[in-house]
């Protein structure tokens, strides 16, 4: 790998290395990272806040279980994922928190739009909108942080920034919930998306842009081509089983998460904010608890044997589906919450280290790339394609169902949990040899 060093040179912006590069103390790196984490909760607010609102919309606009799919899945995720390839590629070579900064205007404003939308297809649009601001968002934040953090705490530092989902996805079903119940839909999706622009100007005036590499003492060339970073990325085995992994895992969380306020609203007879409440403990609180214990745990364990990066999340996917399936049925909605909390938990373990372990395997110069190219495979697998089946699969049960056609599509879909913990697993197998030589292309530093 062809590298020069560039820790002297200006950065994109013209401003001194210096001057913009690594941040003075330990102080303003944790202020750095609690940012990134507000940035990514608040994005999950505005991306999961139409989950909370789908019941209500759907009798105003007279949608599908199909289409409410499409909503919440598949045409966000088709231009986020496409979008995130160039704006990857642009923090690569280009100033990121500039993005990041951009990125939050523009998915705050088109969220807020969402709420003057008139028909299926006008939402379709402000929700596509959302996606292409959030494309900006996650590869540039990741990359910020791996220039922050070392390795050996890149797994916790990612899981904390990655609690962001849960955080956001708490807020939203307790926000979302209780303004729509009082207000209306229409005024929720005002209500947390116009913050945002403040956050943006936050992030424009205080985050700090750091030198690429610095954390890990190695000089990085100053570009790097889209198909140079998936050509790597390419041969490595452990990745390509790892992001498949964390495709299948996002499968079963969206597709599942995006329909639990429908199906607490229809086989437990909910409203709206109870299953705000409910939710923001169940999949908020849970997720959270899981995020932060899989960085924790894969760094913890990592120092023995790195194929713990990859165990963590495997080891726990047995129990998801069995969990899941079972508060399908349970008569009880105190039994199902718990055993969908327990659920989430397990299935939260995965982003943190996931994110870390290819930041690591990749150059400092590739991480908003493999980013989003990790992010790509999860998001079409997971968020394209997850919420669609489920609600596809309602669709066509229920004519003989009704109702209960809900809680057999949830409960088939879950046992998709297996294969990504066979992939998880598989991909720990080639993670030692993949590591070792990524590494050896790396060239240190002398500073």
């Amino acid at each position: 790998m062809e590298q020069s060093n560039v820790l002297d040179q200006p950065d994109s912006q013209g401003e001194p290395a210096e001057v913009s590069g690594q941040a003075k103390g330990k102080n303003y790196r944790r202020y750095v990272l609690f940012l990134l984490t507000i940035v990514y909760a608040l994005n999950f607010v505005d991306r999961q806040i139409l989950v909370i609102l789908q019941e209500s919309i759907k009798v105003d606009m007279a949608l599908t279980d199909a289409q409410l799919g499409l909503l919440t899945g598949f045409a966000f995720a088709i231009f986020y994922v496409s979008v995130g390839i160039p704006i990857a590629r642009w923090a690569d070579v280009g100033n990121r928190k500039n993005i990041v900064a951009g990125a939050v205007a523009v998915w705050s404003g088109m969220t807020a739009l969402s709420g003057l939308t008139q028909n299926f297809y006008q939402l379709l649009l402000a929700r596509i909108g959302v996606g292409v601001g959030e494309a900006g968002g996650s590869p540039p934040s990741h990359s910020i942080i791996s220039d922050y953090y070392p390795a050996k705490e890149r797994g916790r530092a990612m899981s904390i920034y990655s609690m962001g989902v849960y955080i956001g996805i708490l807020i939203g079903f307790v926000i979302g919930g209780w303004v729509n119940e009082h207000y209306g839909w229409r005024i929720a999706f005002f209500a947390v998306g116009l913050p945002g622009l403040l956050i943006a100007l936050v992030v424009k005036l205080t985050l700090r842009e750091p030198i690429r590499g610095i954390a890990d003492g190695v000089t990085v060339k100053t570009k790097v081509t889209f198909k140079e970073t998936l050509t790597t990325l390419w041969a490595l085995k452990s990745f390509r089983f790892f992001a498949l992994a964390s495709g299948l895992t996002a499968f079963c969380s969206y597709g599942i998460g995006n329909f639990l306020p429908s199906f607490l609203i229809r086989s437990h007879g909910f409203e709206t904010t109870q299953v705000g409440i409910s939710l923001a403990i169940t999949s908020g609180l849970g997720g959270i608890i899981g995020t932060f214990a899989g960085g924790y745990f894969a760094d913890k364990l990592g120092l023995k044997d790195i194929r713990w990066y990859l165990w963590v999340p495997a080891i726990p996917a047995i129990f998801g589906p069995v969990l899941i399936a079972s508060a399908m049925f349970m008569e009880s909605s105190t039994q199902a919450l718990t055993s969908l909390f327990v659920a989430t938990v397990f299935g939260a373990l995965y982003l943190g280290p996931v994110i870390a372990i290819t930041h690591t395997l990749v150059s400092p110069n590739m991480r908003a790339m493999s980013s989003a190219i990790l992010f790509l495979v999860l998001n079409l697998i997971g968020l394209g394609c997850g919420p669609v089946a489920v609600g596809l699969i309602s669709d066509a049960l229920t004519p003989s169902l009704g109702s209960d056609a809900l809680r057999y599509a949830i409960a088939g879909v879950s046992f998709v949990g297996l294969f990504s913990m066979l992939a998880f697993y598989r991909a720990a197998k080639y993670l030692p040899e993949d590591l070792a030589k990524q590494q050896a292309s790396f060239k240190p530093s002398q500073t």
